[in-house]
């Protein structure tokens, strides 16, 4: 069965061009190109045309060149054991908690301060805040948490730069307006009241797994925040600090009581949860600690991740540290080490990433290549496709309490065994079914216990989540402790539209009961305007060129009505520069969706989606390719600041270095592959 289906079209005519057949072989950079040339449009590709390569378009020749030029840099860029990663880039609170969480152990940063400060400097706005994306104009916990974290490092409160955040910050209302989390971490300085934080009862941890609020209906990175952030909120520590590296100049005015108006039943909860710090059953929290003790250990990854994200990573180790475990400890010790992994100097300074994505970045990288027509027989493919076989998780996870299925899946990161992820496992897959079996070791097993994996973690609602499967018990994005909206992960439209691309390449017919499911969820969640909503790129260009390929994949007709007003919405949206763009406030305002400054890789979303609704020869398509080539830089490469991918919506975004050339990358070879039909 051919990867892409129902989209075959004649290229609008102006001329005839051949179509270039191999890329220069030419090292550059750090890392040599593989000797074999690297050939494009290989007729034994099972996902190819094997008709002549002959393309009636005059700027054909531009595109081939810019595709060139981006398999170049992708074969310089790939890493010797065969995998590609980029920076993940985020705000700066997780490199201000990093300075805290050293402040906290008592660790020096003595070598690190002057690059850590340069970061943090560098990323300030002109207004004097710092922000969750670049161009949101600021926002008071980020740039609380910064404020304070320079402190720590020892600058000036009366620096300019300090000044203007100072400024910023009371303008805005001060500490008491920022988010729990970042007044957790300054309770633990004593600067601010225990008393006025929320709850998360310790005791939480000896529920049932199948206890209705147990931590399992908690979203997999809640839980793994929630049991250790239970253990410091038991302890209430407070860490003396001189008065100036305090920031008690950024309180105003009188604190209020919780804001009961979040979920009556919650705020009542939350006074019997105090009730209970200041009076606990002696025995039944000591059982809790040793057992969120012994979880927290548990979870632990050999390489001494949590997780693979910050957030479990450094309130595990605060936890451990107030259990009374030492730096010296094994479990300490990995810890740190890996906190340090996720850890990037450079000319901009050192900062820690909120997490990293080897197994994201070479799965969308391969996926590029091919579509681009770079041979899966080359020897650079293959090896990426042996390692991406290598890293796949045959051991069990948190996702097993709601499904007994046998492991199979792909994680996110180099170390994740307990969180396999379905997005990034479809991915996986897809690119996988491209390569043939006789030259990849293992192949055919790991599509088959990956697909079986893949389909288990179907919700009842027809949907697929990221982590696990019916998390959605949205109830808990009420309590007082989840001011961040993000405690539960239920199915969306982007993963369950990833996972329907993945089953039409493998064959499944439309009458399967899962794809069934599938496309149903689909159709039943698509705005009025005919996009969707997108949970892990921003916003609604990303949901919806992700349905629209899992919808035509599975059989969907382009010319249905849910695929047409797809289409129309994402002409509807495109610039006068011929490209797309969205920012992060359309999650805030969803009256925003389709609109902001173009991007690479959202152009390239809308690019594909058109492109699979059959819209090779519209103006748009044409325009949008024209975007990308006249913004292609020499080297291969394309720039992007803005943030497009998202962590949290409305909370967490995050700029995915990978994504501004991966993105056009497949967008050129897809449109390449529809004009040669």
């Amino acid at each position: 069965m051919e990867h892409f289906k129902n989209v075959g079209a004649t290229a609008e005519s102006s001329g005839e061009e051949e179509a270039s057949t191999v890329v220069d072989s030419e090292a550059g950079g750090k890392r040599a190109m593989y000797p074999a040339p690297v050939k494009l449009f290989d007729e034994r590709s099972s996902h190819r045309s094997r008709q002549p390569a002959v393309i009636r378009s005059s700027w054909v020749p531009q595109v081939e060149e810019s595709i060139r030029r981006s398999c170049e840099y992708f074969m310089r860029a790939q890493h010797p054991e065969g995998y590609w990663w980029s920076e993940l880039e985020s705000n700066v609170t997780i490199t201000a908690e990093y300075v805290m969480l050293a402040r906290l152990l008592g660790i020096s940063l003595d070598g690190k301060k002057e690059s850590i400060v340069r970061y943090f400097l560098g990323r300030q706005d002109e207004n004097g805040a710092w922000g969750l994306y670049h161009g949101d104009g600021g926002e008071i916990s980020t740039t609380i948490e910064a404020y304070f974290a320079l402190k720590l490092l020892g600058q000036d409160p009366a620096s300019e730069p300090l000044s203007r955040a100072r400024a910023y910050i009371l303008q805005r209302g001060g500490i008491k307006a920022s988010r729990v989390f970042t007044k957790i971490w300054l309770a633990q300085f004593d600067q601010y009241e225990w008393k006025r934080i929320p709850s998360m009862p310790v005791e939480l941890v000896l529920l049932s797994p199948h206890f209705t609020f147990s931590i399992y209906e908690f979203s997999s990175w809640a839980r793994g925040t929630a049991v250790p952030l239970s253990v410091v909120l038991c302890f209430r520590p407070k860490m003396t600090l001189p008065d100036s590296l305090g920031v008690r100049e950024l309180c105003t005015g009188e604190h209020t009581r919780l804001d009961s108006r979040i979920n009556k039943l919650f705020f009542v909860l939350d006074r019997l949860a105090k009730r209970l710090e200041k009076r606990p059953v002696r025995k039944l929290r000591r059982k809790a600690l040793e057992a969120a003790r012994d979880w927290i250990v548990d979870h632990q990854e050999e390489s001494g991740d949590w997780g693979g994200i910050q957030p479990p990573m450094v309130y595990s180790m605060l936890a451990l540290h107030y259990l009374g475990f030492p730096l010296s400890h094994e479990v300490m010790k990995k810890g740190l080490k890996a906190i340090e992994d996720f850890c990037i100097e450079d000319w901009e300074g050192f900062r820690m990433q909120s997490c990293i994505s080897p197994v994201w970045d070479t799965a969308l990288t391969l996926m590029a290549l091919t579509d681009a027509g770079v041979a899966t027989d080359s020897p650079a493919l293959e090896k990426s496709a042996d390692w991406l076989v290598r890293q796949q998780i045959f051991t069990g996870g948190d996702w097993q309490v709601k499904n007994n299925a046998r492991p199979g899946g792909w994680a996110f990161e180099f170390f994740n065994s307990r969180y396999p992820d379905v997005d990034d496992s479809a991915v996986v897959l897809n690119v996988l079914n491209r390569f043939d079996p006789e030259k990849v070791k293992g192949l055919e097993f790991s599509k088959s216990r990956g697909m079986e994996w893949l389909l288990s973690m179907q919700s009842s609602n027809g949907g697929w989540a990221a982590f696990d499967r019916d998390n959605d018990m949205d109830i808990l994005n009420r309590i007082p402790f989840a001011d961040t909206e993000a405690m539960v992960d239920p199915p969306t439209a982007d993963v369950t539209g990833r996972v329907m691309e993945v089953m039409g390449a493998y064959g499944y017919e439309p009458s399967h009961r899962a794809a069934r499911r599938g496309m149903t969820f689909l159709r039943r969640i698509q705005e009025k305007d005919g996009s969707w909503w997108g949970r892990w790129g921003v916003n609604y260009i990303y949901g919806t060129w992700s349905v629209l390929r899992g919808l035509v994949s599975m059989g969907e007709n382009p010319r249905s009505p849910a695929v047409r007003a797809a289409m129309h919405w994402l002409k509807d949206h495109q610039n006068p520069d011929g490209g797309w763009g969205e920012s992060c406030d359309s999650y805030k305002r969803p009256e925003l969706c389709g609109q902001g400054p173009s991007t690479p890789s959202q152009t390239a979303w809308a690019i594909m989606g058109l492109l699979t609704g059959g819209e090779e020869r519209s103006p748009e398509v044409s325009k949008g390719v024209q975007y990308l080539l006249r913004n292609q830089k020499p080297d291969g490469t394309w720039e992007e600041t803005w943030f497009t991918g998202t962590g949290f919506p409305g909370h967490f975004y995050i700029r995915y270095h990978n994504y501004r050339n991966c993105f056009p990358l497949m967008a050129l070879g897809q449109y390449l592959m529809k004009l040669k039909g």
